[in-house]
């Protein structure tokens, strides 16, 4: 579904094609129009999986990482953008 609007001047109308929505703007009426529509959900994840993460442990600027031993994910201080970089920045 994607939304248009069409602003013409000599009516003041602005219209907004969904199934009821239109707003009518009035000459000569200082008037403030906000539209705003909800956006797009993104792909849903595979049926019966699920990401843990396990971040009791975080640290400043701690980077996600997979502990295969543990089967998680997790953000301490074994991987943070200081311990991967030699003296860089990150």
């Amino acid at each position: 579904m994607s939304n248009t609007v069409t602003a013409t001047e000599t009516q003041n109308t602005i219209s907004v094609n969904e199934t009821t929505n239109t707003v009518t703007v009035t000459e000569g009426a200082a008037t403030i129009v906000r539209v705003a529509t909800e956006g797009p959900q993104g792909p849903q994840g595979t049926a019966g999986s699920s990401f843990s993460l396990n971040d009791d442990n975080k640290v400043d600027k701690s980077i996600i990482y997979y502990d295969s031993t543990a089967s998680t994910y997790k953000a301490d201080s074994t991987w943070t953008t200081s311990t991967i970089t030699d003296g860089g920045n990150f």
